[in-house]
């Protein structure tokens, strides 16, 4: 005999084949043997349960020698084709792999397009504008989660649903990062180039960067209609912008006035309140400030005396900016403090340049108990003394140019220093006169520009406002009027910040003096006979109007026979007035569009309660003004994102969170790596990095898209802050695993040929399909029910509770028995679970869809369809999930919960006593009180066995039968209690603590119950049905106890047997 190659065969040779066909033989008898256990009676199902597990073991084993892993390999696909899907699933969940091509093809097949001509009922959101500088961080995760979220949902519950994206303008942002890059280039400033070069340069920006973040939305799986896709600083935005402004003034809403402003020195502009963050400063504190080489001293009272005059002695004030003395104009006391009443009417004399300063008495200011009670007043510098200078009709004398030095108006000793040397040399020539009183540690707040670092000033200026008292009033009624509410608000805890902020709003400043931005459309007349040249020098020479040729034709009628020049404004709007118009201008306002008549009022406004004021108020007042409607009828405020120990996130703590890291993965190095690039000083460097060993010391695992979306929607129940812990990300990354081979088990038991039927009846099912369907149903109510009522943590609660503890952790095992060999026992259940299983899939992956999109995606496409029906391109274009009725069935689902209260116990007792063998089968008793118990338990003995890893259990009925002995014991309610055999000694001593534990917990609710039954008047005051309630609750508790004592002296005399 020989081999196929030729050569003959040896002894050695004959022996291996022949210990090889034994071992064959010896398989078949073991799979033999194994198919005829699985054959067993049904109550049996313990012998069918041993035998997979060698069976499962040899195909495991079988199958890794066919395996190809190129089948587990997605096939290249095309950018914006249909995902090409291996043809094999593979083993584990890999987000990367699953998140990859499904995106791009939505984008192309026009998923994501609304249609204006569409008869279905419109559903539209209009995405919070990103800056266009800006660049993915976790609050636009957060934004973009939970507005994908909402517009999937009712694109598949059938609405023409739009999802609007766009890029705000940002002006200060971007020209910040424009002249940085000048200078950094080219060593130039913006005034260096002028304003048109200036422009042009950051057009080139815009275009070559700008949108980045649009980019990155879309790894999100951010739905939007990109279609329509616009820029607030785009033609169409840019015309409506300038329509806005002039309609408004042409009302009477937009007026031009003198008053404080917050001034950024280094832009050399006024900044919006948002963008002015607040440093609080307990005592002397030394501060890096822009422009100045040394630190500046902030947290320090300094006081100084001004000479009275007719030689009444002196008045001692204190301030935190010495330096706004050289603009003081006056000094006030109260006029009810006794040591000042003698010096009413009189005046003091400035002691640098001889200005006479009046005394004046003011309640609304002064606090006689706090310092000396005698205030320096500077109204050109500072928003209180502004208003008592208002009051008293003081002089405003501004001290500053508009790049923080001391003007002309501070004097010659101290013109052109900067104001914080200025500082400095105030206090000497203090000293040097006599008048120093001394300084002293001082808390304080000291506003701060976000965008520069630069200390706030405040100035005075000429400025654009916008009259918000009507537009307020209005808004202020479309949240709160119990007659004609059109707004509402959620959370509902925001409804009284709107109300105490459009109750007491402020004219708002418009003006910018940027060169970023949409340039205010004011001209101003200067005639040739004015005698003050100056730009805005007479308040009526303003022309407003949509162009410089209307703005020279209404100049010609108002100057009549006259000469004139006209020039520009240079100001620019602030950038919150084109975002306050941003639902109307993104629609086509103000022309008629299709659009703004199909979408226009937008259904949910959804952003951070952040800018609750600065945006949102801003867009109901335009919206109401301009288009007679409110701009939507709901406004979602999510919660701020904070680090998983509550802080707010900073670059100098190093604990910000990218989402594309998270997303991705990243290792700790590539961490510290980022804050190595950024612009951290090396001290703050420092403390970044500790702290990121500390919080991430082995980097961030990647989560992908899915769970990162889903793990932020958990957290809105937190209605203030969020205090993101990573690894609750992780957490679903994994539970994403899970649901990956649920499907991967699903499709084994439905095989290749499986072809769902066109419709599934509960009435014929198995008990446990029955329950998964009936709780299928319960899940999708509340799902609904909850994203109805913007409870989006609850419906993800509904959603994740069904997957995981009710199909994977319950339905899943339970149904396994059925699909053991080809048991003609269980032919009909294996048929109908499969029916049940797949849809179960199907409808559990629409229903989790608006939440994680691309598993769901690609898990849905790889489940068999109907024959004879069209099957949809896509699960995002499916319908939502609709709770069926007939599904629905109370009695399978209470039986159930018995019989997962019973493995609960059981799995409760087999942690106790299996410490060593944890997959041992053991034998069980269900010790009953009623025979409904006990039919219900016999009725399901298959799926208790299963479930709870048992060999056996036999139903004992209290009546006829005695409790068994040597067993752990557990009390699963009053009507029924499960044993657990235990092999070898029962630690009996154990079990008799257990009992006495459990004893005493008893006693102590009959002692609470019994107290409470015997109040004084409780048979009389106690409504009839509590009274029953409570009785019967005592004769369980009665019971229970009674039913521990017979137990604990069993146990008591099986000890004393075994001595």
């Amino acid at each position: 005999m020989s081999q196929p190659d030729g050569k003959p065969e040896t002894a050695e040779d004959l022996e291996r084949k022949k210990k090889k066909e034994e071992k064959a033989r010896e398989k078949e008898l073991k799979k033999q043997k194994a198919k005829e256990k699985a054959e067993m009676a049904q109550l049996k199902a313990q012998q069918g349960a041993n035998a997979p597990k060698k069976n499962a073991k040899r195909s495991v084993r079988r199958d890794a020698d066919e395996e190809n892993p190129d089948d587990f390999i997605d096939p290249e696909t095309t950018l914006g084709e249909k995902k090409n899907l291996s043809s094999r699933m593979a083993k584990q969940y890999n987000p990367t792999a699953v998140e990859k091509s499904w995106y791009a093809w939505w984008e192309k097949s026009g998923f994501f397009v609304a249609d204006a001509k569409s008869q279905k009922p419109p559903f539209v959101i209009v995405f919070p504008p990103p800056n266009v500088t800006g660049v993915l961080h976790i609050g636009h995760a957060l934004t973009a989660a939970i507005e994908d979220m909402i517009i999937r949902w009712k694109r598949m519950s059938g609405y023409n649903a739009l999802w609007v994206p766009g890029v705000d303008h940002a002006g200060i942002a971007t020209q910040v990062v424009v002249e940085k890059k000048i200078m950094r280039e080219r060593h130039l400033t913006r005034h260096d180039i002028g304003r048109e070069n200036f422009v042009a340069e950051v057009w080139k920006w815009k275009n070559e960067y700008g949108g980045t973040i649009l980019k990155q939305l879309r790894r999100l799986g951010a739905s939007l209609d990109w279609s329509r896709e616009c820029f607030t600083m785009d033609d169409k935005r840019s015309r409506a912008v300038t329509e806005a402004f002039v309609r408004l003034y042409k009302d009477g809403l937009i007026y031009r006035d003198i008053r404080l402003v917050n001034w950024d020195c280094i832009l050399r502009t006024a900044i919006s309140d948002i963008e002015v963050d607040h440093v609080d400063i307990k005592e002397r504190t030394l501060l890096k400030v822009p422009g100045y080489e040394d630190p500046v001293e902030f947290g320090v009272l300094t006081s100084f005396a001004y000479p009275l005059e007719e030689g009444l002695g002196e008045l001692v004030v204190a301030t935190t900016r010495v330096e706004t003395m050289l603009g003081d104009t006056a000094i006030a006391i109260h006029p009810d403090d006794g040591r000042y009443s003698h010096l009413h009417g009189k005046y003091a004399t400035h002691p640098f340049n001889g200005r006479r300063l009046p005394i004046v008495c003011d309640a609304i200011l002064v606090d006689p108990s706090f310092g000396t009670g005698a205030v320096k007043i500077t109204p050109a510098h500072d928003p209180n003394d502004f208003e008592v200078g208002k009051r008293h009709n003081l002089e405003f004398i501004s001290i500053f140019t508009d790049d923080g030095k001391i003007n002309g108006n501070g004097g010659k000793q101290f013109v052109g220093m900067p104001r914080f040397k200025a500082r400095l040399a105030v206090t000497e020539a203090l000293k040097e006169k006599g008048f120093y009183r001394g300084a002293k540690n001082n808390e304080m707040r000291l506003g701060v520009c976000s965008r520069t670092n630069d200390v706030v000033e405040p100035l005075i200026k000429p400025q654009w406002y916008v009259n918000c008292g009507i537009m307020g009033k209005q808004a202020l009624d479309a949240a709160t009027s119990e007659e004609n509410k059109e707004l509402e608000i959620i959370p509902k805890q925001y409804v009284a910040d709107w109300k105490r902020w459009l109750e007491n709003i402020r004219d708002w400043c418009v003006s910018r003096q940027l060169w970023w931005g949409h340039r205010i459309p004011a001209w101003y007349v200067t005639l040739e006979d004015d005698k003050l040249k100056e730009l805005g020098a007479y308040n009526n020479h303003w022309i407003v109007a949509t162009d410089e040729a209307e703005a020279r034709e209404e100049a010609l009628q108002k100057f009549h026979g006259k000469k004139f020049d006209l020039h520009q404004d240079p100001d620019v709007l602030d950038t919150w007035f084109s975002a306050g118009l941003f639902p109307l201008t993104t629609l086509g306002w103000p022309d008629e569009t299709d659009d703004l008549e199909t979408f226009y009022p937008t259904s949910v406004l959804e952003t951070g309660h952040d800018i609750i004021f600065f945006w949102v108020a801003r867009m109901v007042m335009f919206g109401i003004k301009l288009a007679g409607r409110v701009p939507f009828h709901k406004v979602y405020l999510h919660p701020m994102i904070r680090d998983a120990h509550g802080r707010k996130m900073s670059k100098s703590l190093g604990n910000v969170i990218d989402p594309l890291e998270v997303i991705n993965g990243i290792t700790l190095e590539g961490l510290q790596k980022r804050l190595e690039t950024g612009n951290l000083d090396p001290d703050e460097l420092v403390i970044a990095k500790a702290g990121q060993v500390k919080d991430f010391p082995n980097g961030i695992a990647e989560c992908g898209a899915d769970a990162l979306r889903f793990a932020l929607i958990t957290y809105t129940a937190q209605s203030d802050k969020i205090n993101l812990d990573i690894q609750r990300v992780v957490g679903y990354r994994q539970w994403g695993n899970k649901l990956w081979n649920a499907v991967r088990f699903a499709m084994t038991k439905l095989g290749d040929d499986y072809v769902p039927p066109p419709e599934v009846f509960p009435k014929a099912l198995p008990f446990v399909c029955k329950w998964i369907l009936s709780m299928l149903k319960k899940a999708i109510s509340r799902t609904v029910s909850s994203l109805n009522s913007y409870e989006f943590s609850d419906a993800t609660t509904a959603v994740y509770s069904w997957w995981q503890y009710q199909f994977c952790d319950v339905f899943i095992e339970a149904i396994k028995p059925y699909f053991v060999g080809d048991n003609p026992t269980f032919a009909s259940e294996r048929k109908f679970s499969q029916d049940t299983l797949w849809l179960c899939l199907e409808t559990g992956l629409r229903l989790l869809h608006p939440f994680m999109p691309f598993v769901t995606e690609e898990l849905w496409q790889r489940l068999p369809s109907m024959e004879g029906v069209t099957r949809k391109e896509s699960i995002m274009i499916c319908d939502y999930p609709a709770p069926v009725q007939s599904w629905a069935n109370e009695a399978v689902e209470q039986e159930m919960d018995l019989v997962e209260s019973t493995v609960k116990s059981l799995r409760s007792l087999r942690s106790d006593v299996l410490v060593k063998q944890k997959n041992e089968r053991l034998p069980a008793f269900a010790f009953c009180q009623t025979n409904e118990v006990a039919n219900i338990i016999k009725s399901h003995e298959l799926e208790i066995v299963t479930l709870a890893t048992l060999s056996s259990i036999e139903v004992l009925l209290s009546e006829k039968d005695d409790a068994p002995t040597k067993c752990a014991f557990e009390n699963v309610n009053e009507n029924l209690k499960v044993y657990l055999k235990v092999e070898g000694n029962l630690d009996a001593q154990a079990e008799q603590e257990k009992l006495k534990q459990k004893m005493e917990e008893v006693q102590k609710q009959q002692e609470k119950l019994k107290k409470t039954m015997a109040i004084s008047g409780y048979e009389t005051k106690v409504p009839l049905h509590i009274l029953e309630e409570n009785a019967a609750k005592l004769a369980k508790l009665i019971q229970e106890f009674e039913f521990f004592q017979k137990e604990s002296t069993r146990l008591e005399a099986e000890m004393t047997d075994a001595d």
